[in-house]
């Protein structure tokens, strides 16, 4: 199933509430590792559970986990508590949950980055190559050195996903730049180690690189920093990281997972499962531009990403998608 999502936000939940005879289950969301407050992946989902309780007055439960052996405790502690529906973060869930959602066939599930196939479970997963193509473009538009840095967090498929975007992006405008492509480790830990992914963009910068995309989490905070501290740009990454230091984010990728959340909190229990796809068509992933990264940004370069955009979503460009071919043809 692919659908958009965008139309049944807050106004949606509150009527929806009104409509209801009874009280329903409060949500539930678990965070995935690097904490509620990372800036980027886990504070998006937090940013769409606190909208959705704004707009309709209800309560959530919320957890942290802090070790990758908590998730399945998390998870039963949350539906004893009696949550309905409850949102996990990340691919990490892959094996846990499918196995608690065939023990708890009454409880719905929204599992982000993860394609589990039960019935009583919604698989959210986000074409964060075409977002990542529109913000190489940018950065080959912005820096004419041809010369681009990529620093991902865990060395995974899905981070090589938004580096084959990003590169394609880039030499759409560039074919002859060079991205250097690095990654913070091969372990969890990897999505909250801003140190290490600060030196890994200061080495590109140091190469020639003026412009480093960081797809880390929590540790793309130490390329925003390097950015600064090189008098460089860094793009952002999930959240709209632009006002964590104007001037220094060129953009930032954003990966609606907000609206994810705030979408199913608003479905509530009645949710309906399979798999959802958000991409370009469906503001699912983006660029973004406000009052931080505006001088940064020509009027034709916005209208050149604004092109790409569309042929896009027309099918005009194809966009390399690294998940279900991992030969990127760069």
């Amino acid at each position: 199933m692919n659908f958009s999502i965008l139309s049944r936000l807050s106004a949606g939940a509150a009527l929806g509430l009104l409509m209801t005879g009874t009280a329903l289950a409060d949500p539930g969301l678990i965070y995935d590792l690097g904490g509620k407050f990372d800036k980027s992946f886990n504070e998006a989902a937090y940013n769409g559970a606190e909208r959705w309780k704004a707009a309709t007055g209800g309560n959530y439960l919320d957890f942290e986990i802090t070790d990758g052996a908590q998730r399945e405790q998390a998870l039963r502690r949350m539906v004893s508590q009696g949550a309905n529906p409850i949102v996990v973060m990340s691919f990490n869930w892959g094996s846990v949950l499918p196995v608690l959602a065939d023990e708890y066939p009454d409880v719905k599930f929204v599992v982000i980055d993860s394609v589990v196939e039960k019935p009583n479970v919604r698989s959210v997963v986000f074409d964060e190559h075409t977002g990542s193509f529109l913000v190489g473009a940018l950065a080959a538009l912005k820096s004419e050195t041809g010369k681009y840095g990529f620093v991902g967090g865990m060395d995974v498929p899905l981070i090589h996903k938004f580096y084959c975007g990003y590169a394609q992006g880039v030499k759409a405008v560039r074919a002859d730049a060079e991205v250097y492509e690095n990654y913070t480790g091969t372990t969890p830990d990897a999505w909250n180690n801003p140190t290490v992914a600060g030196e890994l963009a200061k080495a590109a910068y140091d190469r020639g690189a003026e412009v480093v995309f960081a797809a880390a989490g929590g540790s793309g905070l130490g390329v925003i920093q390097a950015a600064q501290d090189n008098n460089k740009f860094a793009i952002g990454v999930d959240s709209n990281q632009n006002h964590i230091a104007p001037g220094f984010v060129l953009t930032s990728m954003e990966k609606r997972v907000d609206v994810a959340v705030e979408t199913a909190f608003t479905d509530g229990p009645d949710l309906e499962t399979g798999l959802q796809v958000l991409g370009l068509a469906e503001n699912g992933v983006g660029y973004s531009v406000d009052d931080n990264n505006r001088s940064l940004l020509t009027d034709e370069m916005i209208a050149q990403v604004e092109d790409y955009k569309a042929k896009i979503i027309a099918g005009e460009i194809t966009v390399h998608n690294y998940e279900t071919d991992s030969q990127c043809p760069l």
